[in-house]
């Protein structure tokens, strides 16, 4: 977007009382930003939504002044300004009703070539959730995802880590101007992260910290990525919040399952109970629902000339080396291994890269 027109974008996103779905509608009735601000009040008036107050509030000289500061400080600290109808910006929250008109972002983030997935969870995560978090993270890293988060204790914080130690791009969603960090115990992995991804906001940077806003940066979490991953959550919760936001986006939403008897358990219970979620009972479950494509893990797995297999792993993998695929039940016959542990023997191939799940509990190799 062109300096002019960008000027004129963050002048309407500062005009009080108009959100994102109004300032869209001014823009799409006006044709651009800046025509909104030179548009005739008796035009503007005949736009649905659009009172006397609102048109005061645009026509107020502050709001370009404060806009030319914002542009300034954009510029002066290297933050990109993504406009809403920009190619370069994010490709799902383009389709969120309520995407901001401009979203900052910082960092090397590529929106377009890979899968977008979001982890939230408790902020007093337990070491089972730490561990599946873990888990989860590893056995996607083959399909090479962009793991978005909210960069907060506990749960987001666990998800950023593991992305970074296994080398996946990583994007914190900010509730403040991206000149701050939030929580400032986590100032450590500002610069990893933006060497590994990044992170993005609405807020300008005039904007206080306030815990208001983390209604309106989970929104962000939901938005930029195709499914939502809960890992922990108690009965009440921000992630609840950022999962119910995916579910109104039509947007995969998964939940672990944990013990009933944990009070982090509940939020995810609850989910999956309500059928607002898949159970992920394995790592599987997630490309399986998402029907992920495998070209990043055949490319992988074709730079693994020898994938280490146990004697067991290699009876399955020596049988549906000879059938194009086959059946969980079939295979554990055919193999003499008990179905359970065949199972389990199928998800460590896949996990290596060797084998993929297909539906009607098939399997086949990669």
């Amino acid at each position: 977007m062109n300096t002019p027109q960008l000027l004129y974008a963050l002048a309407l996103q500062a005009v009080p009382n108009i959100g994102d779905i109004t300032a869209k509608k001014l823009i799409q009735h006006c044709g651009s930003p800046e025509a909104v601000f030179k548009e005739s009040k008796a035009n503007l008036l005949k736009i649905e939504g659009i009172g006397t107050q609102t048109i005061k509030n645009i026509t107020e000289s502050s709001r370009l002044k404060a806009a030319e500061k914002e542009l300034n400080f954009i510029e002066k600290e290297s933050i990109q300004a993504l406009y809403f109808e920009d190619s370069n910006y994010p490709f799902k929250l383009k389709h969120c009703i309520d995407g901001p008109i401009v979203l900052f972002q910082k960092g090397i983030i590529d929106w377009e070539n890979q899968p977008v997935i979001s982890i939230v969870g408790a902020r007093k995560i337990t070491t089972y959730g730490l561990a599946q978090c873990e888990k989860i993270i590893e056995s996607l890293s083959v399909f090479n995802p962009i793991v978005v988060s909210g960069f907060a204790y506990g749960t987001d914080i666990a998800a950023h880590k593991a992305a970074l130690k296994h080398q996946l791009q990583t994007v914190g969603c900010m509730a403040q101007g991206l000149q701050n960090t939030y929580p400032k115990q986590h100032l450590k992995y500002r610069s990893l992260i933006e060497k590994q991804g990044g992170f993005v906001t609405d807020f300008w940077s005039t904007a206080p910290m306030d815990p208001s806003n983390f209604l309106r940066r989970n929104r962000l979490i939901a938005g930029l990525s195709e499914a939502t991953i809960v890992i922990e959550s108690a009965e009440k919760g921000g992630s609840l919040v950022t999962a119910a936001m995916a579910f109104d986006y039509n947007r995969e939403v998964f939940a672990l399952p944990g013990r009933i008897t944990d009070s982090q358990s509940q939020g995810c219970l609850n989910l999956i109970k309500t059928k607002n979620a898949h159970l992920v009972s394995t790592p599987a479950d997630i490309p399986y629902v998402l029907n992920w494509a495998l070209e990043t893990q055949k490319k992988v797995v074709q730079k693994k000339l020898f994938v280490e297999l146990d004697s067991d792993e290699k009876i399955i993998y020596n049988y549906l080396k000879t059938e194009e695929k086959s059946a969980l039940d079939v295979i554990a016959i055919a193999c003499e291994i008990p179905t359970s542990k065949a199972a389990y023997l199928l998800l460590n191939l896949e996990l290596k890269g060797v084998c993929r799940p297909l539906p009607g509990k098939e399997f086949e190799l990669v």
